[in-house]
């Protein structure tokens, strides 16, 4: 139906897992607010904020803070009490200095909302640019995030009906049953959302 994970066809079965994820830790969305590419999802969820943008490009417009993740000495030290990183360590090699770039970027007590692709096909516009790395397991997540970080709680998001469903490009709106989305089969795992307290 869509080669572009349903995007021209509504909203991406993904980003109703994204929302959700972030509409359940929206109390955290609050202070000094960091967001990867944009500040939608803070904007949109966040409360009493004060919004900053990352972005590994320098030319980039939006941007507020530059550097890349996965080398932590280009980043600023406690910049962000909250920093949302959405559908980005998929795309990045150095996993283990992309954790270690997010958590330098959080104040103590600080905390990373983060999600990752289980089940997709590949990011066409990613892999081109920079490339598409990873999919995760909820067990996978939780130990990377584990090493850098002192609390974490992973949540997944996805069953077998609404993996295929977004494999072959179908959307939320495509979707007639909205209780077909709420329920969750760990052995299709679509999405999974990291929360981790630094």
């Amino acid at each position: 139906m869509s080669r572009l994970f349903g995007f021209d066809r509504g909203m991406p079965l993904d980003r109703y897992y994204i929302e959700k994820f972030l509409e359940e830790h929206a109390s955290c969305i609050t202070g000094r607010v960091l967001e990867v590419a944009g500040d939608s999802y803070t904007r949109k969820f966040g409360n009493d904020f004060v919004s900053h943008i990352l972005h590994v490009d320098p030319s980039s417009d939006t941007a507020t803070v530059t550097g890349d993740l996965s080398r932590p000495d280009s980043l600023p030290e406690a910049l962000a009490d909250c920093f949302i990183c959405t559908q980005t360590f998929n795309f990045i090699y150095d996993l283990a200095g992309a954790v270690q770039g997010a958590c330098r970027l959080l104040t103590p007590g600080g905390v990373l909302l983060a999600t990752v692709s289980g089940i997709s096909q590949i990011s066409r516009y990613d892999m081109d640019r920079w490339g598409d790395f990873w999919r995760f397991t909820t067990r996978s997540a939780e130990r990377l995030f584990a090493e850098s970080f002192g609390e974490v709680v992973v949540q997944g998001y996805g069953n077998v009906f609404v993996a295929k469903a977004f494999l072959d490009g179908l959307s939320v709106e495509d979707v007639a049953d909205a209780g077909l989305l709420d329920f969750y089969d760990e052995d299709y795992t679509m999405t999974i959302g990291i929360f981790a307290r630094k």
